[in-house]
């Protein structure tokens, strides 16, 4: 019997009526239109909301913008910001900022997201601004890695780790 030919038996899954999350996602002055494309995919299949905050390394009708996001722009719900001042005098006082970004004292899998937080991520060349880790040390959050020789991670990839991990604490309601 050849290996791929045995049956496998699954669980039965079960959906929650709860809705998914909408959880936000922020780009500070992101620089690569192939990542933010990606990022703009990616929140339109978990419904997350994407903030974009200029200056941007490219134009938002860049070729390469529109085509790592596909035909999913027009399933994504998002927001263009002037500057980080514009962005912050937007949400409520209660909302919680997650900045994720190299050297913070918690990993990313330590804290615990509530359904309507924001998770904010930096350049792909600069990360975050360091004023702003400074100013929220018990929101910054790390992803670790273990090759001292590699600089950083993709940040479309940063993205998908943290907002993932934040959907599985609230049990993936309404995932297919």
């Amino acid at each position: 019997m050849e290996k791929w030919n045995q049956r496998v038996m699954n669980p039965t899954l079960q959906h929650s009526s709860t809705p998914v999350p909408r959880l936000n996602i922020v780009l500070l002055e992101p620089e690569i239109p192939p990542n933010t494309g990606n990022v703009a995919r990616l929140c339109a299949a978990t419904r997350s909301t994407l903030h974009l905050i200029e200056p941007f390394g490219f134009k938002l009708e860049d070729r390469d913008l529109k085509r790592a996001g596909m035909d999913y722009w027009q399933h994504v719900t998002w927001h263009r910001w002037k500057n980080w001042v514009e962005f912050a005098a937007s949400f409520k006082p209660e909302a919680k900022l997650w900045f994720i970004e190299q050297g913070g004292a918690r990993l990313y899998t330590q804290a615990a997201f509530d359904p309507d937080d924001y998770l904010v991520f930096g350049r792909e060349t600069a990360g975050l601004p360091k004023a702003l880790l400074e100013a929220n040390p018990d929101t910054w959050l790390r992803i670790p890695m273990f090759n001292p020789e590699a600089r950083s991670l993709n940040l479309s990839n940063c993205v998908a780790l943290v907002l993932f991990e934040a959907l599985r604490q609230h049990g993936f309601p309404d995932g297919q």
